[in-house]
């Protein structure tokens, strides 16, 4: 068993912490060997705002995956979000001088897209190759072996604040585990969620989960463009508890239980029992009241999604649509409401096709978390293929020897 990879995820959340350590099979499949759920604490809208709280929660969750699994965790992939992230779109030029391209030839051109000028307090997280440009022939998604003069790639660069980073690799490092990769969360969700179809085709990832939305376009097989917004299934939980004066955990509950995203999936006349601020006795409300405050606040957030989707410019190659997952996506009506805002066919997702310890995130809140999974198999030396030219690496010279190693697997 031992000598199969193991690889580990920490999903890091702003309702939950989830741990998962999983077997690298002989297939190339995953076995869930341990599974570390933790409620979220210290951590609002992805970002950490308590220190000793957040690592205590994180540590918990580790201790269940251990427990669970019978192995020591020393390392993981480690998800991010939070409205401090952004991205850019980069190109990287280089010369060739007529003769066949190499790896390295490669390597410099992907430096050569990181070449641009980035604040101080940011670092470069994920250095995406969307696809090569050799002598003007675009479209290339691995020129390794052909001749040409001039080299291109195009990247999309993902950064984040230095500060946030190193709060989180901190809260991560209390518990005993090295960081070895932040992996952006709608990135790892795509991994999961995705078909190859709808990569090629033209899709955007939307992962609403209790402090985020996360976003990610994909467009001929590659991301084309990320975004996170501050904005998630908190704010509906939160509407809820000040529209019909209930306690938060309250809302939460009646949220999951009676909720809805659209009027029409609702009797008119259906009411359930409460007991609110200041009642003596639990009173009745009607649950159409209950869903229009929901719908409200989901129909805000796809609009927020829609201008963003039409500020990245790709609003007119998405024909596969959206593919909706996370906590927020198991709101009965949410895909209709989704498909009547934006204007696309929509389908929610979910981890599938898994084995080993699945019965607890069989959910589309557990997308990240088996994602990150995924892309740590992505990483290994064992699962290379011509699929993974698209994977990202951070930025910095000691990972670019790991880049190096990861593009010459890829040789014929």
């Amino acid at each position: 068993m031992m000598d199969e990879p193991i690889v580990v995820g920490i999903d890091i959340g702003t309702t939950k912490v989830c741990t998962l350590v999983a077997r690298v099979e002989a297939d190339r499949g995953l076995r869930i060997l341990g599974v570390g759920i933790e409620p979220s604490q210290g951590i609002r809208k992805g970002s950490i705002v308590d220190l000793a709280a957040a690592s205590q929660a994180i540590g918990r969750s580790v201790e269940k995956a251990q427990r669970s699994s019978g192995l020591e965790i020393t390392s993981a992939l480690v998800s991010l979000a939070g409205s401090h992230v952004s991205s850019v779109n980069s190109r990287g030029v280089v010369g060739i001088s007529g003769r066949v391209i190499e790896q390295d030839d490669m390597i410099r051109a992907l430096e050569a897209a990181q070449a641009i000028a980035i604040p101080h307090n940011r670092e470069i997280i994920h250095v995406l190759q969307r696809s090569f440009v050799v002598d003007g022939q675009d479209g290339i998604r691995l020129p390794l072996g052909m001749h040409g003069y001039r080299l291109e790639v195009e990247a999309h660069i993902i950064t984040a604040a230095a500060a946030n980073l190193a709060n989180l690799r901190q809260c991560v490092q209390a518990a005993g585990v090295n960081v070895l990769q932040f992996v952006l969360n709608p990135l790892a969700s795509a991994e999961v969620v995705l078909t190859e179809t709808e990569r090629q085709m033209g899709a955007v990832v939307c992962d609403i989960g209790g402090g985020t939305t996360d976003l990610a376009i994909y467009i001929d097989g590659d991301v084309w463009h990320t975004m996170v917004l501050a904005v998630g299934g908190n704010h509906i939980t939160m509407d809820i508890a000040h529209g019909l004066r209930l306690p938060i955990e309250k809302a939460e509950e009646i949220k999951k239980q009676y909720g809805a995203a659209v009027e029409d999936l609702v009797n008119p006349g259906e009411l359930f029992t409460v007991r609110s601020f200041g009642a003596d006795q639990p009173v009745q409300i009607n649950r159409m009241e209950l869903v229009s405050i929901i719908e409200a606040r989901v129909e805000e957030i796809f609009d927020l999604v829609l201008q963003e989707i039409k500020r990245s410019g790709y609003d007119g190659l998405l024909p596969a649509g959206m593919v909706l997952t996370g906590g927020t996506s198991n709101l009965s009506g949410i895909r209709n409401l989704a498909s009547k805002v934006l204007g696309l066919p929509v389908r929610t997702a979910k981890p599938e096709n898994l084995i080993g310890l699945v019965d607890q995130i069989q959910h589309p809140e557990y997308s990240t978390s088996v994602g990150l999974l995924n892309w740590a198999l992505l990483m290994s030396e064992a699962s290379l293929s011509p699929r993974s030219t698209s994977f990202g690496f951070r930025g910095g010279r000691k990972d670019w020897d790991k880049v190096k190693s990861f593009l010459r697997g890829l040789l014929p």
